[in-house]
């Protein structure tokens, strides 16, 4: 009875041989790109119009003259905005320059980004397009408010019913 738990400890050590990790050697090296040409494009999200230009450089923001934090304070939206950019592995490589106009703090940032992603691609079409399509960049967020209604205080919100 023991020599047959005996048998059983070499077969675990034989299993430990194979792993599902892979080994440091075949670990691909990672090819940063570098910028190379600038280029603009036009982003818009619910009323808000984002005109974006990117030219090499280290990584500066200037949104209606403020820098990325001082326009857009929430992290979220700094996030938002850089998505491009990190899905690229191009961090630091292009200096943004926008103009945004209308609408609410959010839908500045997904007009921005939206820009952002289209002066990206604008730049370098056959390297990065695939890339930011797969990721959702390029699609425009078509959604919109709703018209009200004659009768209706809003789009769908109706008035307090009275029974008498």
């Amino acid at each position: 009875m023991v020599d047959e738990f005996a048998g059983d400890g070499a077969a675990e050590e034989e299993l430990t041989e194979y792993t599902s990790e892979t080994p440091a050697t075949a670990a691909a090296p990672v090819v940063r790109r570098t910028a190379s040409t600038s280029g603009q494009g036009l982003g818009r999200r619910k009323e808000a119009i984002a005109r974006v230009r990117i030219v090499p450089g280290t990584g500066l923001w200037k949104i209606n003259g403020r820098t990325l934090d001082g326009y857009f304070p929430n992290k979220v939206h700094q996030q938002l905005v850089n998505d491009p950019f990190k899905v690229l592995e191009l961090d630091g490589a292009y200096d943004v320059v926008a103009r945004i106009d209308g609408g609410g703090i959010s839908g500045q940032a997904g007009a921005l980004r939206l820009g952002v992603a289209r002066a990206l691609n604008a730049a370098d079409q056959e390297n990065n397009r695939a890339t930011l399509k797969k990721a959702g960049f390029l699609t425009r967020d078509a959604r919109a408010t709703e018209r009200k209604k004659a009768g209706l205080k809003k789009a769908r919100k109706a008035p307090q019913y009275s029974k008498r």
